[in-house]
């Protein structure tokens, strides 16, 4: 199935489902959907980054810090974090739920699950959807950031990761905190 015709739950506020658009339904009229958020960690503490594809439907040819994206119709954010883990990383493993996230800008409006998962892979990324991926330090992240294009709920992300303190053994992860990116 091509991925605009995937059936997408469109919620409410309270992030029930009130109908089933296609994908491309919901990108071309910016309806609320479910998104899953992950943060890959390796076992030195680094992040794995990925370059989108331009191909995307958001955020084309942009760096991104979470893998996941769009759970399916009547998916649950716990099956599709291990899909999208699957899809991406060519990897079936569990990670681990940290906080729900919502996120809205003038592209997408999500209601999402950020969840950690500790890999030194190897991964197969997925060619429909990442051109490349590596592992950065909190520190680099801040200071590429601030020069190439990063997907804005995926800095979200990191930012109220930082802010819960989970970041805090970086030096660096403050300036991750001031909403620069």
């Amino acid at each position: 199935m091509n991925a605009a015709d995937e059936p997408v739950d469109v919620i409410d506020d309270a992030g029930r489902t009130i109908r089933v658009a296609t994908r491309a339904e919901v990108r071309a009229q910016r309806l609320p959907h479910r998104c899953s958020y992950v943060l890959v960690f390796n076992s030195r503490g680094e992040l794995f980054i990925h370059l989108r594809t331009p191909t995307k439907d958001v955020y084309a040819s942009h760096w991104d810090t979470c893998i996941g994206g769009v759970l399916l119709a009547g998916e649950s954010f716990a099956q599709g974090v291990v899909r999208e883990i699957r899809e991406e990383l060519g990897i079936v493993q569990a990670p681990r739920a940290l906080f729900p996230f919502r996120y809205v800008d003038e592209h997408t409006e999500v209601q999402g699950m950020v969840c950690r998962l500790d890999s030194d892979g190897p991964f197969h990324l997925q060619p429909e959807e990442i051109v490349r991926g590596e592992f950065v330090t909190f520190s680099e992240l801040a200071r590429r950031a601030e020069r190439e294009p990063f997907c804005p709920d995926g800095m979200a992300v990191i930012r109220k990761y930082a802010a819960f303190g989970l970041a805090l053994l970086d030096p660096f992860a403050k300036v991750l905190l001031q909403g620069r990116h």
